[in-house]
């Protein structure tokens, strides 16, 4: 069985609804420029406040993803 190797970027996904729909924005957006997805971790859960009111979910999200052989 060959090795693998795995790269991992960190995000911030955000929603003005709930931290798991930050959190799928965050897969989601990152899943539209880079392949091979294979394991995400919430790494922080925090709020944007203005005037003492929450106005947005904040979750930053650690993805990693498998990196591929490149052919000549």
């Amino acid at each position: 069985m060959a090795e693998s190797v795995y790269k991992v970027v960190e995000v911030v996904g955000s929603s003005t609804e709930s931290w798991e729909k930050a959190a799928k924005a965050a897969v989601d957006r990152t899943a539209s420029s880079i392949e091979d997805l294979r394991v995400a971790e919430i790494v922080e859960l925090d709020m944007k406040l203005e005037a003492n009111h929450v106005v947005a979910y904040r979750a930053r999200v650690k993805i990693s993803f498998k990196v591929h052989e490149i052919s000549s």
